[in-house]
């Protein structure tokens, strides 16, 4: 008897887990039907004419595939399977997905896939780069780590020349702001503070110009690669060539220098080439020199912000607190410590548990301790808030663990557990748990009460949210104050009116000296923030938050923002984003672009629309050391240096300067390589 029941239960969690299966593949191909059919009804397919090549089934599953045993490799062939039988007319492509099936493709994803994609798993599949970091996540608490164009273009490079690529996306190049949390690391992915705001702001930056130029010599070069019989060649530990010779004589040639540290000089195809460390030249032809990527000649444009409207008087704002005291509010009871991310329904950030505890005099001093698995945590003890904590960026969890105070009979234990977007990626996300993990209160004497399984009460949400205070009707459902008492309090509502700045330039709001919380402009939200959160240089990960032209009215937009930490929101300004200085750095080894006709390598410079270059900040030819942003002469430069840019450049638009000794009157220093360094202001 007691063998049947063991394998009457076995039988009964085998058919659980497979109609649990089937109804996750029933609901998935349901959804993956539903925007085929859109995207088909809208004859949006290249096979129907439309602007869409391929499509993506799943995304980076293998990450996880494992944990599912055996399961893993039978859900990805009937992902695939699935997804080829909708019939779309082009292919289908699994990012990092090595065992793709047939004929769906298998893409990398990542920073240096010319190193680390193992290749398409078949002969008769291209080699797609579907996701090329242009930057690392920004992670509050993090500094920005940029990658520089220098190593975006070897990366291509080395992935067209060493694994046949045929396409490259880069993945986080221009973007707002986006909030997550990814693993154990509180994720800002803004891409904001690398790049003007503005659509077509990116080509101020030198990634922009340097990457243009890389895809216009891959382009001289595809008649070779296309066609062309490739060859490898060893020319020593650290360096090698990647040939490509058709049977007409077409012939494209990448020389690799790997060293990091050391410059090369590369014998190849009886001629000596010098390569800079790590770094890429490509011959389209197998002779000449088109191109090197680490030769950036592209321009570069500063980006600042000005402040053109100070919220700085006291008048100019209201304020209203958020309710702490929810004790008798509460939406649910239950027994013991509820999920957050399942009892919120993804619809706020935050959730309240309150329970209460009777002190009596024997129980001596109170330490509350509370484990958490949420982000941040703010503990009220009788409507007195008595401390925040928030985990950090690699692992560590919020934990409050202090004396309390508290008073004789009733007291009552309110606990504001906040998440900062939801976990992204891994196995079995619907078992994660977020929220308070553990609770319990221990006294100086013979107290010990475990609170972890009490009863609880719960809300869900601020009060503020649910009457959308951040919208015109919902504001005046509040109860609005002065803001002088109220200024770098927490749990603050703050309500202020601005006018749209004059012109185009992007607007944004500098938001240095806030706490946390989120912002709306006219009811949008324009994202959360987090300045208190420093980086190891003293700054905020973010400061400067992006207001869309689309969001704004010529006159009294409605400002409101929701600080959680303390913050004074008489600090904050709008300000507008232009880029009102321009640079250019380049040497005489140099190649000229690709776009000119010139035999020589120019310095070009350009404003904005509408601006022209107003003054010459620093220039010379020699050797200027540093760069753009923080320079100075070399031992070597030419007293007509300034007189030859201002002439060039002065009130135009745009302006360019051939690095040739003949522009500069004769040659400063005779058999020392020179450069050329202009820095220019826009007005």
């Amino acid at each position: 008897m007691e063998g049947f029941r063991s394998g009457c239960m076995t039988f009964q969690a085998s058919s659980s887990a497979l109609i649990m299966k089937l109804s996750r593949q029933f609901h998935m191909q349901k959804y993956v039907t539903k925007i085929v059919d859109m995207m088909k009804s809208e004859r949006l397919f290249a096979s129907q004419g439309g602007p869409i090549i391929i499509t993506q089934i799943e995304n980076e599953y293998e990450n996880v595939e494992a944990a599912f045993a055996e399961r893993g490799p039978s859900y990805v062939r009937w992902a695939a399977s699935m997804a080829v039988g909708l019939g779309t007319g082009v292919p289908w492509m699994m990012c990092k997905q090595s065992d793709a099936p047939d004929p769906v493709i298998n893409t990398c994803n990542g920073m240096k896939c010319g190193e680390t994609f193992s290749g398409p798993n078949s002969p008769k599949k291209p080699s797609l780069w579907t996701e090329n970091w242009t930057q690392r996540y920004q992670v509050y608490g993090e500094d920005l780590r940029p990658r520089s164009a220098e190593d975006i273009a070897f990366a291509v490079a080395l992935f067209i020349a060493k694994k046949n690529g045929s396409f490259v996306n880069y993945y986080m190049y221009h973007g707002g702001t986006n909030f997550g949390k990814s693993a154990s690391s509180y994720v800002t992915t803004s891409y904001y503070d690398q790049a003007p705001l503005d659509e077509y702001g990116l080509i101020w930056l030198p990634t922009w110009g340097h990457l243009r130029e890389l895809h216009a010599v891959i382009k001289l070069c595809q008649e070779a690669l296309l066609w062309g019989r490739y060859t490898y060649y060893s020319l020593a530990k650290l360096q090698e060539a990647h040939l490509f010779r058709t049977n007409s004589g077409k012939c494209a040639a990448f020389l690799v220098n790997y060293d990091k540290a050391l410059a090369a000089n590369l014998h190849f195809l009886d001629a000596i080439y010098e390569l800079p460390a790590k770094s890429i030249s490509i011959l389209p032809d197998c002779k000449k020199t088109a191109f090197n990527t680490a030769k950036v000649s592209a321009r570069y444009g500063e980006r600042t912000a000005e402040p053109v409207q100070y919220l700085n008087r006291s008048q100019q704002w209201e304020a209203s607190a958020e309710e702490s005291n929810i004790a008798g509010k509460a939406s649910l009871v239950a027994k013991g410590l509820l999920e957050q991310m399942s009892t919120t329904k993804d619809v706020t950030d935050y959730l309240w548990y309150t329970t209460s505890y009777n002190h009596s005099q024997q129980d001596g001093q109170i330490t509350l301790h509370v484990d958490s698995l949420a982000h941040v945590l703010h503990v009220f003890v009788n409507d007195e808030l008595l401390g925040t904590v928030h985990g950090k960026n690699h692992g560590e969890l919020p934990v409050f663990d202090k004396p309390i105070p508290v008073k004789g009979g009733q007291n009552n234990i309110s606990l504001l557990s906040v998440m900062v977007g939801l976990p992204d990626s891994g196995a079995y996300l619907e078992k994660r748990f977020a929220g308070i993990q553990h609770a319990r209160i221990q006294g100086t004497g013979n107290l010990s009460r475990d609170l972890t399984h009490e009863l609880w009460r719960y809300q869900v949400g601020l009060r503020g949210e649910k009457v959308l205070i951040y919208t015109e009707e919902g504001s005046k459902q509040a109860v609005w104050n002065p803001v002088v008492s109220f200024a770098n309090k927490p749990l603050i509502w703050y309500k202020t009116r601005f006018d749209a700045p004059r012109g185009t330039d992007p607007v944004a709001l500098n938001l240095t000296n806030m706490g946390k919380g989120e912002v709306w402009i006219n009811g949008e939200s324009i994202g959360r923030y987090w300045a208190s959160f420093k980086a190891a240089s003293g700054k905020p990960s973010q400061s400067l938050y992006h207001v869309p032209r689309s969001f704004l009215k010529p006159s009294n937009n409605l400002l409101v923002l929701f600080e959680e930490m303390g913050g004074d929101p008489r600090s904050i300004t709008v300000d507008t984003i232009s880029v009102a200085r321009v640079c250019g750095h380049v040497a005489e080894s140099y190649y000229p672009s690709v776009f000119s006709e010139s035999k020589h390598p120019y310095v070009r410079l350009g404003c904005q629309r509408g601006r022209s270059i107003s003054s010459i900040g620093f220039a010379s030819f020699g050797t200027p050391v540093g760069n753009c942003k923080s320079h100075a002469m070399g031992g070597c430069h030419s007293v007509a240096s300034r007189a030859v840019a201002e002439k060039a450049c002065l009130g135009k638009e745009k302006c360019s300067i051939p690095v040739t000794t003949s522009r500069f009157r004769g040659d400063p220093c005779p058999g020392i390589t020179k450069s050329l360094l202009v820095v220019a202001e826009c007005s």
